[in-house]
């Protein structure tokens, strides 16, 4: 039966720390204080801190978004999620990490403002529509375990460090501001643009002429609108 080895263990690490510290790591500076951070330290992994306007963590030509559970929720339900996506989408080899599913759960229809399947339905769009990779990890730990494991693959062409910030055009501003009233998502939002061309109309317009829209959420629309 042949060995097998754990990359882990002090044997291994020591045959390996010298190939490790060759391999580039880049991490963001708001990565610098978190436990991933100080667990790739601790894994004998050299780090370079820079300011990435995109991603938090690059070895080789991937490109990693690190989210806590919360912080993945949280991004689904304002919307950011999708903003990111795009931007990450400009490495070639672009991956979200959603760690701590044995510290929190993901799928909880207690979670305010998103249900569990709506959870399953973005992950599903992460994958089939934006064709970005993620994978689910235990903690920090087990985050930095799949980095570390990442850093030892032989390294690949470099490409730009320096990826924008995507700036959204004037319509997907419009569609933005619109998707941040309840219960308007981005069909919705679209529809209004559409039939009434500009944000100003929409506001300026009757209760009738939204609830051909909105229906009932046309109440609540103006609500917020008058309300001081």
């Amino acid at each position: 039966m042949k060995e097998i080895f754990n990359i882990f263990s002090k044997t291994e690490k020591r045959i390996s720390l010298r190939k490790i510290q060759k391999l580039k790591i880049i991490a963001d500076y708001r990565e610098k204080n978190s436990l991933v951070f100080s667990e790739l330290i601790r894994f004998g992994c050299k780090i370079e801190v820079k300011t990435l306007a995109v991603a938090d963590f690059i070895i080789n030509n991937v490109a990693i978004e690190r989210k806590t559970i919360s912080d993945f929720i949280s991004s689904v339900i304002n919307k950011r999620i999708f903003r990111q996506l795009e931007e990450i989408k400009q490495y070639p080899n672009p991956l979200i990490i959603v760690e701590g599913i044995d510290e929190q759960e993901l799928y909880d229809d207690r979670n305010e403002g998103v249900s569990a399947n709506a959870i399953r339905g973005m992950i599903l769009s992460i994958i089939l529509k934006y064709k970005v990779p993620i994978i689910f990890t235990k903690d920090a730990k087990d985050t930095a375990s799949f980095i570390y494991i990442l850093a030892k693959k032989p390294q690949k062409k470099e490409f730009s460090l320096n990826p924008k910030k995507r700036t959204k055009n004037v319509e997907e501003q419009k569609q933005y501001i619109l998707e941040g009233f309840p219960g308007i998502g981005p069909a919705t939002a679209k529809k209004l643009l559409q039939k009434f061309k500009t944000i100003k109309n929409i506001i300026n317009a009757s209760q009738e002429e939204l609830k051909k829209t909105l229906g009932k959420k046309a109440e609540i629309f103006e609500k917020i609108i008058d309300g001081e």
